[in-house]
């Protein structure tokens, strides 16, 4: 992995990554293809097809944090897949922090992101250490623990 955005395979990153910094909203769409597909396995009700969405959800993020800046931390590439780890971070109007981190796997075709499996996350801060994390995750916390069986005689 690294963060050399210099490669023609991660140069639609880096203009992705300048433009977001520039909250140039035409710039942000413009890196994507006309029939771009966004899939979001975690949330998939998320996913979406065509650059109308992107310039939605642009326009929103920009009106919403204005001092938006966002980061690839490391990327690397796999033929025509860009894998991308982002950080995005600012204020939101109400004075809260706004930082979100993850990766983005993106599909090029023709210098522009054709398709995404998106992995980018609010930030959780506090609330536990790990072990309560994995009761969080699989609905332990507060169910009875089972009965131990009783000792052999």
């Amino acid at each position: 992995m690294h963060n050399d955005m210099t490669g023609s395979a991660v140069s639609p990153l880096a203009r992705l990554e300048r433009a977001t910094n520039a909250h140039d909203v035409n710039e942000v769409v413009a890196c994507f293809a006309a029939d771009y597909r966004n899939e979001t396995p975690a949330h998939p009700e998320r996913g979406f097809t065509g650059r109308d969405q992107v310039r939605r959800n642009w326009e929103q993020i920009f009106a919403a944090i204005p001092n938006l800046t966002a980061r690839v931390l490391r990327s690397a590439v796999n033929g025509d897949e860009v894998w991308s780890e982002w950080e995005h971070r600012g204020t939101r109007p109400d004075g809260s922090a706004h930082l979100m981190r993850g990766v983005i796997i993106f599909g090029l075709a023709n210098e522009s992101l054709s398709w995404a499996r998106f992995y980018l996350e609010p930030v959780q801060e506090g609330g536990g250490d790990a072990d309560a994390a994995v009761r969080r995750q699989v609905g332990a916390a507060g169910r009875p623990q089972p009965a131990s069986r009783p000792a052999e005689r």
